[in-house]
């Protein structure tokens, strides 16, 4: 499927991109990241527009945003309950849950780049934790023009490399990830240490 979706790309171009993001922050399985590096290596190519590219991919991040927002707003606390009930999506949304908790617009931001894989679930809770829209909403115009620059910025400029690139992104990102979750695990057990 993921090479069925990349070959779409120069032949959709911006609306694959804008179609893949969107889906993404829904918690559908797309390969939106490998997709804008694929992007971004046309647009070197000059077979498509690199404005073109990395707006259709933040128009479709913001709308997605705001779609799972507006759904968990409606669906509430019944909807969070049914997805702590799919196998798949139940350590996600405690995680997710316990950072908005606590951080509010700053989980938005982080978990729209730096946590991706939590944050369609955030999108969900956000609405669902009746958080604040304007809080949700600066959280994800910030998070996700961090994600689509990257992305996009990376396929562009190593167009000749991009297997790497994207190699090295997934790497990059699961290391970064994996130590965001030591610091706040770390912070949490400093917290409870007897005193």
């Amino acid at each position: 499927m993921t090479d069925a979706l990349f070959a779409m790309v120069p032949l959709y171009g911006a609306w694959i991109l804008l179609v893949a993001t969107y889906l993404s922050c829904l918690a559908v399985p797309m390969p939106s990241s490998l997709m804008m590096l694929a992007g971004g290596a046309f647009a070197a190519s000059g077979d498509l527009s690199l404005v073109g590219s990395a707006g259709a991919a933040y128009i479709g991040a913001i709308a997605g945003d705001q779609t799972g927002f507006v759904i968990g707003r409606r669906g509430g606390a019944p909807l969070v309950d049914r997805l702590r009930r799919r196998r798949s999506a139940a350590e996600p949304i405690r995680r997710a849950e316990a950072m908005l908790g606590r951080k509010g617009a700053i989980t938005v931001f982080l978990t729209r780049w730096l946590l991706s894989p939590l944050g369609p679930y955030v999108n969900f809770l956000g609405g669902a934790m009746r958080m604040p829209w304007p809080h949700f909403t600066l959280g994800s115009v910030t998070g996700e023009s961090v994600w689509v620059v990257v992305y996009v910025g990376l396929g562009w400029m190593f167009a000749g490399q991009i297997v790497l690139v994207a190699e090295l992104a997934s790497d990059v990102a699961g290391m970064l990830a994996a130590g965001a979750v030591a610091i706040v695990l770390g912070s949490m057990l400093f917290r409870k240490r007897p005193h």
